[in-house]
């Protein structure tokens, strides 16, 4: 079981409406999208020509490649929720290849999780004329080598540990970086464990509705926020404006929506684990589930590691089910009336896919589940109808 809910860190709604209150300049309650890409400049008062600005406090803005007012607005409640200095890109994807271009290792451990992240090392390698050789999270380690682990795990919404690999590559002489995109504030918070950055695809839980791309890098230290922020500023990748306003504006609800999506999931995946093997259960037609994957079914591994601890706040709310038949797993997702059928997580509305119709490298039979925030008991009926229409014999003609 997860942590009382007592025991749980808090993520407030106090921090996410307040955290950037200092950066609250005119009489606006909402602020205002900022289209502008240049600002007035303040006549020299010494004729010098250049200006030592704190691009995280900026006192006035230059050029929105470097900052506006919504984008610094949203790093600043980023970075108060995540402990730590948090940046903010173009995309998830934008992001990793800023990580990749930080770190510059000597090798890079990676095993499974999103192809997407596999494709941005890809294109790196690029850059290195392809000298960059990849290991799996379980060889021996060197150093210069960054650890790439993602927790919980894309598709399945399996925990790995985190304090392990982090002290297997800091030992090492390597780094760390943690993708957290499955478990968010409250749920995970990867540097209690020992990592040495943060990862999140923005446009998932951050984000929260669906309607954004973003992605967000977080580092213990200003010294090495400064590194990413003149980093960001040449590569490009910065927000467009009204992402940032976008994103500003649903962090506002991250304490309501998360702990809602996660306490469904948790709920969902035991339910359907009752049919896994076969089972017929509640209404789900025998023969139907093979396996469900999701830490709250972890239990304890070899090394002691037990998924509840880190994921100190809650369970991860994205999980995949095994079917039996591939034709089930392509029917399933357009046999739904509240699941969505559509790639990404995190949004309010629960979404369903067949993962291979976006990874090529996934089973054809995996369908991975995004829960949002619906009743878990309107979930339930929406899928167990489901799985009683698309194992109905039909028709010949």
């Amino acid at each position: 079981m997860a942590p009382k809910p007592d025991q749980r860190p808090r993520l407030t709604g106090t921090e996410l409406i307040h955290g950037d209150d200092e950066l609250v300049h005119g009489a606006e309650v909402a602020p205002s999208i900022s289209v502008t890409s240049t600002f007035r400049a303040p006549l020299s008062p010494n004729g010098s020509f250049q200006e030592d600005i704190d691009f995280r406090n900026p006192p006035r803005h230059v050029y929105s490649r470097y900052t506006q007012s919504v984008s610094t607005r949203a790093e600043r409640v980023l970075s108060k929720i995540n402990d730590g200095f948090a940046i903010t890109y173009a995309s998830g994807l934008a992001a990793s290849y800023a990580a990749l271009v930080y770190f510059h290792p000597k090798r890079i451990a990676i095993t499974g999780g999103y192809h997407g992240c596999h494709n941005t090392i890809d294109v790196y390698k690029r850059s290195r004329s392809g000298d960059l050789p990849l290991i799996g999270l379980d060889d021996e380690f060197q150093p210069g080598d960054l650890c790439w682990l993602e927790t919980p795990l894309n598709p399945t919404g399996e925990a790995r540990d985190i304090k392990y690999y982090a002290d297997k590559v800091h030992a090492a002489g390597g780094k760390l970086i943690v993708d957290s995109t499955f478990a968010p504030p409250p749920l995970q918070y990867p540097f209690k464990w020992g990592t040495d950055m943060v990862l999140h695809s923005g446009t998932k839980y951050f984000g929260g509705h669906s309607d954004l791309l973003s992605g967000v890098l977080i580092v213990p230290t200003e010294a090495e926020w400064k590194i990413l922020f003149s980093h960001r500023t040449f590569l490009g990748s910065m927000m467009g404006s009204l992402e940032s306003w976008l994103l500003l504006r649903s962090l506002r609800t991250l304490h309501l929506r998360v702990p809602r999506q996660s306490e469904t999931a948790a709920g969902l995946a035991e339910w359907l684990s009752h049919a896994a093997g076969g089972k017929e259960w509640d209404g789900i037609p025998a023969g139907v589930i093979n396996k469900v994957w999701h830490s709250s079914l972890q239990g304890t591994d070899s090394r002691g590691f037990n998924p509840r601890y880190q994921l100190e706040g809650g369970w991860n709310p994205t999980f995949s089910i095994l079917l039996s038949d591939t034709e089930y797993a392509r029917l399933l997702p357009h046999s739904l009336q509240y699941f969505v059928p559509a790639t990404s997580l995190g949004g309010v509305e629960s979404l369903i896919e067949q993962r291979a119709t976006v990874d090529p490298g996934a089973d054809p039979r995996l369908v991975r589940i995004s829960v949002g925030v619906e009743d878990l008991e309107d979930l339930k009926e929406d899928l167990r109808r489901a799985f009683q229409a698309i194992t109905r014999p039909r028709a010949r003609l």
